[in-house]
């Protein structure tokens, strides 16, 4: 049975304004992972909640470095949680 896991991180850059929270449900979506991104008020970080197989977290953490070609990238914080089953989907908040 493969290991089940979950992050929080913040991703730091020009990530707002450039799709990067759709680009991140796509990918979550497409890895079979639940939780959730949302854009900070602070108007340059977006925070991702991820939660399901390990081997697909690491995936995504990989996919949140780069993000989609309009995004720049400066780093990514994560801190990595037991994982909950709190989650039904993956989707973007606005809250």
């Amino acid at each position: 049975m493969a290991e089940l896991a979950a992050f929080s991180a913040t991703v730091h850059g020009h990530v707002q304004g450039v799709n990067f929270r759709y680009f991140v449900e796509r990918h979550a979506d497409a890895l079979q992972l639940k939780g959730y991104v949302k854009n900070l008020s602070d108007g340059r970080t977006v925070e991702v909640h991820a939660e399901g197989e390990k081997e697909k977290l690491d995936e995504l953490l990989e996919l949140l470095s780069t993000g989609p070609p309009r995004a720049r990238v400066d780093r990514v914080d994560v801190s990595w949680l037991e994982f909950s089953g709190h989650f039904n989907r993956f989707g973007v908040s606005y809250y």
